[in-house]
């Protein structure tokens, strides 16, 4: 049990880290930039996409069989283009964008929802592999 807290406790603090770091910086960094913020997004897209095809994609081949995982796959994408649809709904009248909706405040709603919604089987996932 002790192991399970410890585990717990180390991928809440490295989990909320990085965020954390990146909004005290975009606090103190009062200067908005277009240019900067879609190379950052590009850069956590670019990131994530090797974590995935280098990592995850992999390991859940040795322990599952290819189905599963391309059904996790697809289940993923699905959700994405599904939630991708919600807040496009939401910023869009009549299927034309509202005056001074933000592209990029599109993207960060739609990464917030992908996060939440990664956050629970990630955790069952850790859970189960401790």
């Amino acid at each position: 049990m002790e192991g399970i807290i410890k585990t717990t406790l180390l991928g809440l603090f490295f989990g909320t880290f990085g965020t954390t770091l990146g909004g005290i910086l975009g606090v103190i960094i009062k200067k908005q930039s277009n240019k900067f913020l879609s190379f950052i997004l590009a850069f956590a897209s670019g990131l994530m996409m090797a974590v995935i095809c280098f990592d995850l994609i992999p390991e859940a081949l040795g322990i599952s069989s290819i189905m599963s995982v391309v059904i996790g796959i697809v289940m993923g994408i699905i959700a994405m283009i599904f939630c991708d649809l919600l807040v496009e709904k939401k910023f869009s009248m009549n299927g034309k964008l509202k005056k001074g909706s933000n592209a990029l405040l599109k993207t960060g709603i739609i990464v917030s929802i992908g996060l939440a919604i990664h956050n629970f089987p990630e955790g069952l996932a850790i859970r189960f592999w401790i």
